[in-house]
């Protein structure tokens, strides 16, 4: 390598870059793991179950020549279109029209029609990065090939990573390969920042993921939850927050045998607070009855929809 050679890569390392990259796909193929491994802390909820990511979320990932402002957004819904999927939709539509950079996360072997679906929201004016996430179940890496060719046939991917995100592997690599698409300007935020959302809402989200977590199916799309008090005295978080139910009758299921299930939700979810916040948390929860609210455009506005 030359000098001339050696002092322009040099140049280009000192640049700063800063952007927006949004992480879109469809539901559950791993969004939020990707975003919380890539931050080194739990910060984007999480569970099995499809739709588990309702808000747009920002996530600051700052290195000593880059800042990552990473959106997760839901995951985009074709079923079940209520008022509140037609927010998501929205937000994810909305999400893509502002960002500088888009992972488009894809899981290996199950390319569908719910990928096609997102991929039509795709503009090729925006640069866009393939991310084959849970790569290492794979095996032989062969097998992605035929995957990866068949999505470079209906959009031209800028660029395509393999990852693992609940394993953390090959993430760094990810990083390098969206910093080339960002532009170069300044920190939005200080170094210290990791996220745009308060701890009244991160509370909330965290008591949503327990829920997702602990109870059967359908429960869970029927469920919102609202802090309606927060308090901070010293080093102690108070924090009251309500379980919203759209039915009578989904309040026992919630609540279970001797009030069991609403313990396990609380003390989980005040143990992550705890982890999250870095003190002590003391966390009441009840559950309301506000029936239709998934449907009512006003209810949806006063719950962060």
């Amino acid at each position: 390598m030359t000098d001339s050679e050696l002092d322009l890569d040099s140049t280009i390392a000192s640049v700063f870059r800063c952007g927006t990259v949004a992480i879109v796909g469809r539901p559950n193929v791993g969004k939020s793991t990707l975003l919380n491994h890539i931050l080194g802390m739990k910060l984007a909820i999480t569970s099995r179950k499809a739709q588990t990511t309702r808000h747009r979320l920002l996530g600051i990932h700052t290195t000593d020549d880059t800042q990552f402002l990473f959106v997760d957004t839901p995951g985009f819904q074709q079923k079940h279109l209520n008022a509140l999927n037609k927010g998501l939709n929205k937000t994810v539509t909305q999400v893509l029209t502002e960002v500088d950079v888009v992972l488009f996360v894809i899981e290996p072997m199950k390319l569908g029609e719910a990928d096609r679906k997102v991929l039509q929201l795709l503009s090729e004016k925006t640069p866009t990065i393939l991310v084959v996430n849970k790569s290492d179940l794979m095996g032989d890496k062969g097998n992605l090939l035929p995957l990866i060719q068949d999505f470079d046939l209906e959009f031209p991917f800028s660029d395509i990573v393999p990852v693992s995100a609940k394993k953390s592997l090959n993430l760094d690599e990810l990083l390098t390969t969206i910093r080339k698409y960002l532009p170069e300007q300044a920190a939005v935020y200080s170094e210290d920042e990791l996220t745009d959302k308060n701890e009244r809402f991160l509370a909330a989200e965290l008591v949503r993921e327990k829920i997702f977590r602990l109870l059967g199916d359908e429960i869970p799309y029927s469920v919102a939850v609202e802090i309606e008090k927060f308090e901070v005295v010293g080093s102690l978080r108070r924090i009251f927050c309500a379980i919203i139910v759209d039915k009578d009758s989904q309040k026992p299921m919630l609540i279970g045998k001797n009030g069991d299930k609403m313990k396990q939700i609380s003390t989980e979810a005040r143990q992550d607070m705890e982890k999250l916040f870095g003190g002590k948390v003391y966390l009441e929860t009840w559950v309301k009855v506000k029936g239709g609210w998934a449907d009512d455009e006003r209810a949806l506005k006063s719950l962060g929809y």
